[in-house]
């Protein structure tokens, strides 16, 4: 958000209308439209990202990466494997 590659990748699914985030540069993908039970099965357990919550903090993902999320949080879902499809 503060210019080029100064973002980080990250996935929300959001439960509700958030199009308030529009304004500040947070861009929809997609829309789950199948597979909801997918969802509902991502661990949920650590909650909220530190400070506010016991999951993981931003600052050390970009310093630390994957080894800080496997080691801290290892019940914590991740992408394996993504595929962009497109209708034609």
């Amino acid at each position: 958000m503060a210019g080029p590659d100064t973002r980080s990748t990250q996935l929300f699914i959001n439960f509700g209308d958030n199009s308030r985030l529009d304004e500040i540069s947070f861009s929809a993908i997609g829309e789950v439209v199948e597979g909801m039970e997918v969802v509902d099965a991502l661990y949920a357990g650590y909650g909220e990202g530190a400070p506010n919550g016991n999951g993981p903090g931003q600052g050390r993902i970009q310093e630390e990466g994957n080894a800080y999320l496997e080691a801290d949080f290892p019940l914590l879902d991740h992408i394996e494997r993504a595929v962009i499809a497109s209708e034609n």
